[in-house]
């Protein structure tokens, strides 16, 4: 029995024993694992301070790089005819104005005006953040330009004179880009005659009169060009040659040209440009005037002033003078249309001389001095519309 019990006892404290030892390991396994969970802390904090560290690093590259104020200072750029917002956007960045060009375009999508910004030259500042930039090209007071207007029927020398004192550009350096028309993009076939008459090449007559912008760097050809281009745009709208050629009896849209500058010339008023025109087209080509000759005293003045004359007005003309055989613009004892344009028509002279009213006036006077004029068929007619102007003072 004592055995038996004994026994007992020592199972039970080897069981005692092996629970002891088995709380030990338990203790050891506690202690690795808060080891273990320091590490994982430092690890996710390390983790975590790098995460912020590189999403600061990246934000900053995606946030769009612009100057925070208005700028400073005063800097000229150009915006180039046909450039898209970003490429506007690069100009800016390379003058130093704005920061990035994203910052420009961002702007620009966020301001419905963005595409009205015009081509030319601008006064912005320095380091201006975007938006800024943007207004300042937007408004037209900040643009550089000089506004230069040329009348119609300026001879080419006069206009060279108005456009020197527009830009400081010397008349000569016009009057040399203009030799050669060609070379300002007037087509070849413009020069084109169907009347016999041998062809000299001349820039008069393809300047045409309007409003013009130019730029503070602008070159004379340039300036030049502009009005050719101009000139080609407002006859090709009204299809100038193409109905001159169909509808005019043969005659070539350069001698229509012709016709139009010698109404400018001569027509005192708006609404006389297309009587004017018929007539010259009546004595020129309608085989009914005895000379088929102009008679018209403007050309000779023409003359004299591209020679460096004085001009003078036609009372004070004499035969001689009116009949110079070296005159090549005499048109007084010459059959048909002077060598080239007098002037530079505009819109309103092409279209009188495109379509002329119908009517067989070989003669016409200015007879009162608001510069209306009388169109007669005959002599006789033309001499009682004389009598008319000189009792309203006119002659």
């Amino acid at each position: 029995m004592i055995d038996e019990l004994d026994s007992a006892f020592d199972e039970r404290d080897e069981g005692r024993g092996r629970r002891r030892r088995g709380t030990r390991r338990r203790k050891s396994g506690r202690g690795k694992t808060a080891a273990a969970f320091l590490v994982v802390v430092v690890l996710l904090g390390g983790l975590a301070g790098g995460a912020w560290y590189g999403f600061d690093r990246i934000s900053g590259y995606l946030s769009t790089p612009d100057y925070p104020g208005g700028g400073s200072g005063e800097i000229v750029v150009e915006v180039m005819s046909g450039q898209t917002i970003a490429e506007i956007g690069n100009t800016l960045v390379t003058a130093g104005v704005v920061k990035s060009s994203k910052a420009f375009v961002e702007a620009a999508e966020a301001n419905s005006r963005s595409q009205n910004i015009q081509p030319g030259h601008y006064k912005v500042r320095k380091e201006m953040n975007a938006a800024s930039a943007l207004s300042l090209l937007l408004d037209l007071t900040n643009k550089i330009s000089n506004k230069v207007t040329i009348p119609e029927g300026r001879t080419a020398k006069q206009i060279y004179k108005l456009l020197a004192e527009a830009t400081d550009i010397p008349a000569e350096e016009f009057e040399e880009a203009a030799k050669d028309p060609l070379k300002l993009k007037v087509p070849d076939w413009w020069f084109t005659r169907n009347d016999g008459k041998e062809v000299t090449m001349s820039s008069e007559g393809f300047l045409f009169p309007d409003t013009y912008d130019l730029d503070p760097d602008v070159t004379a050809p340039e300036i030049l060009q502009m009005m050719v281009n101009r000139f080609l745009s407002v006859t090709g709208e009204m299809d100038f040659a193409d109905k001159v050629q169909a509808e005019r009896g043969g005659i070539s849209p350069y001698e229509a040209l012709i016709v139009a500058s010698l109404a400018q010339a001569e027509a005192g008023n708006a609404q006389d440009l297309g009587k004017v025109a018929r007539v010259a087209y009546n004595r020129v080509y309608s085989g009914t005037f005895p000379c088929s000759c102009l008679q018209f005293d403007v050309s000779v003045n023409y003359y004299w002033e591209l020679t460096g004359k004085p001009t003078k007005a036609s009372k004070d003309m004499t035969t001689a003078e009116l009949q110079d055989p070296k005159n090549p613009y005499n048109v007084h004892t010459k059959a048909g249309l002077p060598p080239t344009p007098i002037n530079n028509p505009g819109k309103l002279a092409l279209e009188g001389a495109l379509n002329p009213p119908a009517g067989k006036w070989l003669f016409f006077v200015a007879v009162d001095k608001q510069g209306n004029s009388e169109f007669a068929e005959t002599n006789a007619e033309h001499e009682r519309n004389i009598q008319k102007a000189r009792e309203n003072g006119v002659l």
